[in-house]
């Protein structure tokens, strides 16, 4: 009789986390939908409240306006409560809401205890669906926002600088082209009732997906979605974004800064993503050429470990952002994409030389491919690699969440499949067809810029500086191929400006 009644139940339990699946599903395009990761026995319960709405729907003259509305509902009161005395609540459950704002998707983030749920989402819920937008509250976040663009970015966060800058470059006039925390002019002028309007405009049900990820209970995912849903419907349509613009040549923009160290990032926009099937081969790629915070890449070697440069040389086949330790955030998803390298902040007296030097990397990757012996290393670790990429609740639910994006059931367990299938051949095709050397953009942030205009523009011989007298002969050897690798600059296509120009102003500060 026992094992009948568990059996019955278990079918119970079953049937019923079939039919919320199934509820789960976008039924329209005006109606919520979920994405749900049971973990029987978890002792927590992840939330991920995604947005299909980001910095692209910021409306002209009003960048900066997304972040700062949802920064009101993260980290403001609800219409109940007060910052501080959510504060006072949060801290003994050790909660929080977490946010993160990119061009196409934001999410509200937090991870709880289950036996702190019920608290927690009461507070959570009315943060998201009923925000006070106090006075008080929006005058201390804007004052943040503003004081991260003039101050934290510009003066404290160069290699963030220079990729910034160099999203500026890809995408000027264009909706990905500006900072999420917008620019200072618009942000001086946004007021509480823009606040109120972007929200009453973009909560709308269509517009979000609840994610939900651990041990909750089976009907909690039907009480989120009961409470979500007293929200309006309706959502706002994908934008239809324009092309990408290529760049003509190498194209600079130096922020003249007074610091010892500069900051470059180069790249140039692809036409393919996660979505399409040359990701995998390029992925492979990348990976052998550049991959994050890993010393057996390529240029790490190169740059790094034979000569001491700096701390660190990546590369990237798309948007990256770094989550938990060195591995990959989540919903960060983008309909465009770009390749892009970043040198972390080398000498000034080694700038020219080191930019050269990634340049004639990038021409050796494109021109003769990736060696055999690297092919098949780099095939090894990814697929040990991505096997980490998921460790957490919210990690998981995180790509379960991405994978519907990009059209997989699971992004992880594809690449499972498809990276074995690749071969050197299919790998070696996809830099040919998407890499390059000749057209890229290239942002530096470092000291007395207008020398470095005048080096790059007459193809200046750079040579190299060492604080060890003793480098091998080899390197020196190289060394001297090195600071005379010809880079065709034209000087029209090398602008300068002052660093603390830059975000003041929606595009590319005019010197």
């Amino acid at each position: 009789m026992k094992k009948h009644i568990k059996q019955t139940l278990s079918i119970f339990l079953v049937t019923g986390l079939t039919l919320m699946m199934s509820a789960c599903a976008r039924v329209s395009p005006d109606r919520l939908s979920c994405e749900l990761l049971p973990v029987e026995g978890s002792p927590m319960v992840s939330f991920r409240i995604l947005l299909d709405v980001g910095s692209v729907n910021d409306p002209p003259g009003k960048e900066g306006l997304c972040q700062l509305t949802l920064s009101m509902i993260a980290s403001g009161g609800s219409k109940s409560l007060t910052y501080k005395e959510i504060q006072k609540k949060f801290y003994p459950m050790a909660a929080y809401v977490g946010l993160s704002v990119d061009k196409e998707m934001s999410v509200f983030t937090g991870i709880i205890h289950i036996d702190n749920l019920e608290k927690y989402y009461t507070i959570f819920k009315e943060m998201l669906l009923d925000p006070g937008f106090r006075e008080d509250d929006f005058t201390r976040i804007k004052t943040n926002q503003l004081n991260f663009l003039e101050r934290t970015l510009v003066s404290n966060m160069d290699e963030q600088f220079g990729k910034e800058i160099l999203n500026l470059m890809m995408y000027e006039g264009h909706p990905y082209g500006h900072n999420e925390a917008g620019t200072v002019e618009s942000l001086q002028k946004l007021t509480l009732d823009d606040i109120r309007a972007f929200y009453k405009e973009h909560f709308l049900q269509g517009n979000i997906t609840i994610g939900l990820a651990g041990g909750y209970p089976s009907d909690f995912p039907g009480k989120v979605m009961d409470d979500f849903a007293a929200l309006p419907e309706g959502h706002i349509p994908q934008l239809s974004l324009p092309e990408q613009r290529t760049p003509s040549g190498l194209e600079f923009i130096i922020a003249d800064k007074g610091t010892p160290a500069t900051a470059i990032s180069m790249g140039f926009p692809i036409p393919i993503s996660k979505a399409d099937d040359d990701y995998f081969a390029l992925w492979m790629a990348v990976a052998h050429f550049g991959e994050h915070r890993q010393h057996l890449s390529h240029l790490f070697q190169k740059i790094r470990e034979e000569r001491g440069q700096n701390y660190g040389d990546y590369a990237y086949a798309d948007h990256f952002i770094q989550g938990r330790d060195k591995f990959p955030a989540q919903n960060y998803c983008r309909q465009q994409q770009y390749f892009s390298i970043w040198i972390r902040p080398l000498t000034n007296t080694n700038r020219h030389f080191v930019i050269r030097q990634a340049l004639r990397e990038l021409k050796k990757l494109v021109e003769e491919g990736i060696p055999e012996e690297r092919f098949e290393l780099t095939r090894t670790y990814l697929l040990n690699y991505t096997r980490l990429y998921a460790q957490t609740l919210g990690e998981r639910l995180g790509w379960q969440m991405d994978s519907k994006y990009y059209g997989y059931k699971s992004f992880l367990d594809e690449a499972q499949k498809r990276l074995p299938r690749i071969t050197h051949q299919d790998v070696n095709r996809a830099i040919k067809k998407y890499l390059n050397y000749e057209n890229v953009y290239i942002a530096v942030i470092t000291q007395d810029a207008e020398s470095l205009k005048e080096a790059l523009a007459n193809n200046s011989p750079s040579p190299i500086t060492y604080a060890n007298p003793n480098m091998p002969e080899h390197i020196l050897e190289e060394d001297k191929v090195i600071e005379v690798f010809p880079l065709d600059v034209k000087p029209e296509k090398v602008r300068t400006a002052p660093a603390t120009d830059f975000f003041q102003k929606a595009g590319v500060p005019e010197k």
